[in-house]
């Protein structure tokens, strides 16, 4: 039983939660998610099931797609409408203005993490240096808005869709709005869209699944790791080959001649398949394809990262 199931998070719930819940319910020996969503946040949260827990650092890099909802004149401690009302004002915002100060948020820009927060410092959450009324300095880190669509304003309430890289607090993203339009501004409701290959109409809600049949459920949903590194170029290998990389084998120039090789470049990521369809590893491409033909048979070709014992 290797793979990752898609669950429609709900409110309320810590992302770690939700994971628990889903081991618990499979049985499984172990289980992660690919990244984290605020207990507010509902939506897409892959959970990798046993040897699928290998595939997260590959899967958590990709963009992720939002719908956010932002409340104008307000400001908390924590970004969201979960925490202390920090600040409030009356201002009355010109729609275009807002519509502009969201415009100006596409594309590379600086992002200071919020307090409240789960990424590390010295080895410990943000949030915990918070709780306890410290607030060590963090320095502003680069992050990428793909895409922000304006769906709706409703004064005070504005809701947007939002695609970004990894990293992107999108709670951050609207007091950053909120500071330029000199209203203030905090998120009041976040749903994840998408996250990498993984869509919302992948997604299981087990709140409405009876408890009886939440296993089997899950076992229908779940996706096999080959399906799930769509931008990974695929080479099929015998059985035999597999076994051998299965071993530990760094792939060399001479295996790889033997296999229908599909243009790539050095850096390119790669995953091997075995004939029944099943992830046997993934590899960093060493060299061009293109150079191949005049290489030694021995030398290495592919650096092995991930090697897969599963059946899924």
């Amino acid at each position: 039983m290797d793979g990752i199931v898609v669950i429609d998070k709900p409110a309320g719930l810590t992302s770690h939660d939700v994971v628990s819940e889903v081991k618990k319910i499979l049985g499984a020996k172990k289980a992660g998610h690919t990244g984290t969503l605020d207990p507010m946040a509902t939506g897409v949260l892959p959970v990798c099931i046993n040897e699928a827990t290998k595939l997260a650092q590959f899967l958590s890099a990709e963009k992720k797609t939002y719908l956010a909802t932002m409340l104008l004149g307000v400001q908390t401690d924590t970004q969201d409408t979960e925490g202390e009302v920090t600040q409030k004002s009356d201002r009355v915002v010109p729609e275009e203005d807002v519509r502009e100060a969201l415009r100006s948020m596409v594309g590379h820009i600086k992002q200071v993490p919020p307090a409240y927060s789960a990424l590390k410092h010295k080895g410990k959450p943000l949030y915990k240096y918070a709780r306890a009324g410290e607030f060590p300095e963090i320095s502003a880190r680069d992050v990428e808005i793909f895409s922000l669509n304006v769906r709706d304003i409703s004064f005070p309430y504005v809701t947007f869709d939002i695609s970004c890289s990894k990293g992107t607090y999108i709670r951050t993203v609207c007091s950053d709005v909120g500071n330029a339009l000199g209203c203030g501004a905090t998120l009041s409701g976040l749903r994840r869209l998408q996250s990498g290959f993984f869509t919302e109409d992948m997604a299981l809600s087990l709140e409405d699944v009876p408890v009886a049949e939440k296993k089997k459920e899950l076992l229908a949903k779940m996706l096999p790791m080959a399906q799930c590194l769509r931008i990974f170029a695929t080479i099929e290998v015998s059985e035999s080959l597999a076994d051998k990389l299965r071993t530990g084998f760094q792939p060399d120039v001479e295996m790889m001649r033997q296999n229908v090789l599909p243009f790539l470049a050095a850096g390119d990521m790669i995953k091997f398949i075995s004939p029944g369809g099943h992830l046997v590893a993934v590899a960093e491409m060493q060299m061009p394809t293109s150079e191949m033909a005049d290489r030694n048979g021995r030398t290495q070709a592919a650096r092995m990262l991930r090697i897969f014992n599963g059946t899924n």
